[in-house]
């Protein structure tokens, strides 16, 4: 949790409309992907415990996390789909505090590792995550659509199940899209 002068964590609740609504019309920078109204919706209506909001003491919403369960046997995992903190509360934690939540909402669900997707230009991003423990497992091609199109990185921790770190062996070769699981 945040120190109270820094704002708090708020779990969703009956609020929850309000917020995917804030959320949906507010990404705090261009790198964080926009989805669909009905994309939030369905997330939350089957991953709620992965979504995160953290609020200013004035109810100012600072940032938030989303995110989902997904795999089978030892690719069993949590996924962030999307981590943003607005500008005015940037370098506090806040982005670290949330990804520490939700690994820990993957580690109750007995994951074996929590993986994200990042635009390989996006460096601060990537720095950020391998001071948190993540590594880049594999390079997808043409991840990100647009004007050009962008390649990414999936980058992933392991979690205390993974006792022999299968999970973080970097693959040496990159892969399309449709080959992600």
């Amino acid at each position: 949790m945040l120190p109270p002068s820094n704002g708090k964590l708020r779990t969703i609740d009956c609020n929850i409309c309000s917020y995917i609504i804030l959320l949906y019309f507010r990404n705090f920078d261009s790198l964080t992907e926009t989805y669909g109204l009905s994309f939030y919706m369905q997330y939350l209506a089957h991953w709620p415990e992965y979504f995160q909001v953290a609020e200013s003491p004035s109810g100012e919403i600072m940032g938030y996390i989303m995110g989902k369960a997904e795999g089978h046997g030892e690719n069993w995992h949590g996924h962030v789909t999307a981590l943003t903190v607005s500008p005015e509360f940037r370098r506090l934690g806040l982005a670290a505090t949330l990804m520490a939540w939700l690994e820990d909402v993957s580690e109750k669900k007995r994951a074996y590792f929590v993986d994200l997707f990042v635009r390989v230009s996006n460096q601060v991003a990537i720095n950020m995550y391998k001071r948190l423990g993540y590594i880049v497992y594999r390079t997808v091609l043409e991840y990100y659509s647009g004007d050009t199109d962008e390649d990414a990185f999936d980058m992933r921790k392991a979690l205390s199940r993974d006792v022999k770190k299968k999970s973080v062996i970097p693959l040496m070769h990159p892969v399309r899209p449709e080959e992600v699981d």
